[in-house]
């Protein structure tokens, strides 16, 4: 069943309860409804978490915590799927948003070399963050949609399958 697997991959709440940069939260954490692991707290996770994995930000952990607080989804599970974009994932990512950010605007994919320097990223950036915006919106929209039918899916078949097998016994 999902819920069991899910159970142990996340932290025990206490842990992130005590994490210092989501304090900023205060007392809205000790929701209980934020821990729960239902079919719908799930799938709320998966499309929140997928979605800020495709925003180009570095506090994308913060802003999925907020939004699992808003939409009252699971909030490990939210804060635990932005880490698909992780620094080993990401060069791989976010090319290919930029990538099909170039399709969909129908402008040739520019060639550039990464610099980390101020000037690189004032000249060069601004050259292919449309593509790249764009791309990472899309990405963003289909896989947090796609998560959550997904996972929805899966767990409705879950528990069904567990009902019939309980019904032949």
């Amino acid at each position: 069943m999902p819920k069991k697997m899910i159970k142990r991959w996340l932290p025990d709440h206490h842990t992130i309860k005590s994490n210092k940069h989501l304090q900023i939260f205060g007392d809205v954490l000790h929701d209980a409804n934020l821990w729960h692991l239902n079919r719908r707290s799930v799938s709320k996770a998966f499309a929140v978490g997928l979605f800020f994995a495709f925003v180009p930000v570095p506090f994308q952990m913060i802003l999925a915590a907020g939004m699992a607080i808003l939409v009252h989804s699971n909030l490990p599970l939210s804060v635990a799927l932005v880490w698909l974009s992780n620094p080993i994932t990401i060069p791989p990512i976010f090319y290919g948003c930029y990538k099909l950010g170039t399709v969909l605007m129908g402008v040739p994919p520019q060639d550039f070399a990464f610099e980390l320097s101020v000037e690189w990223l004032t000249t060069s950036l601004s050259a292919v963050a449309g593509p790249f915006l764009l791309g990472c919106a899309v990405c963003a929209v289909f896989f947090s949609i796609a998560g959550y039918f997904t996972i929805n899916s899966i767990w409705r078949f879950s528990v069904a399958s567990n009902w019939r097998k309980r019904k032949h016994r």
